[in-house]
């Protein structure tokens, strides 16, 4: 059995291009429907989220340091910490914490 690799890209171009546009084409006009629009708003911050809190915790080497510079570090934030301060203090728990771990 032979894999043309040149078919698996094509068909990976054409899904990702028909998901992109299909939104652009099908929807011409302004969203009114208000929570359709709320819903469209958060779906890039959910998607990240997703993507960044289960690495958060599997990146260090005890999963309690991770947890721990998670939760501190939304706190940090919370209080208005920008993202270099809320960086450094994340990466100072988890050292402090594997330290004693």
């Amino acid at each position: 059995m032979t894999h043309n690799i040149y078919i698996y890209i094509l068909i990976m171009a054409a899904v990702s291009y028909t998901i992109r546009v299909l939104p652009l084409t099908l929807i011409r006009k302004p969203l009114e429907n208000q929570f359709l629009q709320s819903f469209l708003y958060y779906v890039p911050y959910v998607t990240l989220a997703v993507m960044t809190f289960p690495a958060i915790i599997r990146a260090t080497q005890s999963p309690i340091a991770g947890a721990l510079a998670l939760v501190i570090g939304i706190a940090a934030a919370w209080m208005g910490a920008g993202l270099l301060p809320v960086a450094v203090i994340c990466c100072a728990v988890v050292f402090v914490t594997e330290f004693f771990l």
